[in-house]
């Protein structure tokens, strides 16, 4: 038994990543307004994946199983060392963004741009890394001892 939702999170945390980066572009060229359209909508697609993500680990999984990773020596290290990292700052981004709305919904330039300058990387760092950690557990993982 599989799930779809795998497929969903990594194409939601794509499009984030893409959202991101038009966001930053828009910014930097002075485009305040559609840097923050994009920014929102990056932060809607964001919860869209939280949603999704959560649905997945507490009641999908329970059902189905985890699923393992299996690749051995220096390729199961540096995938550990992704998720470890991937995970840590997925936890941080969430008051990460938070606060960086905050700023902005508040019209506190100096300090949204202070905080955005940590916030947008982290963000798009575990957009970039949760596509990465979809296409190496969900489609470069060897199969399992028996099913090759």
């Amino acid at each position: 038994m599989s799930s779809s939702l795998p497929l969903l999170n990594a194409t939601l945390n794509a499009a984030a990543g893409v959202c991101l980066c038009a966001g930053l572009l828009c910014i930097k060229r002075g485009l305040r307004t559609a840097h923050a359209r994009w920014m929102l909508l990056a932060t809607g697609i964001s919860a869209a994946f939280l949603t999704s993500y959560l649905w997945y680990h507490f009641k999908v999984v329970p059902e189905i199983g985890h699923t393992p990773f299996r690749g051995q020596g220096a390729w199961r290290g540096a995938y550990f060392a992704m998720l470890i990292s991937h995970v840590v700052l997925a936890g941080a981004n969430v008051p990460l963004v938070a606060m960086t709305l905050w700023h902005a919904a508040r019209k506190d330039w100096p300090r949204h741009r202070k905080l955005a300058r940590i916030t947008w990387p982290v963000w798009f760092y575990v957009s970039v890394t949760g596509v990465l950690v979809y296409l190496v557990l969900y489609r470069w993982n060897p199969p399992a001892p028996g099913l090759q």
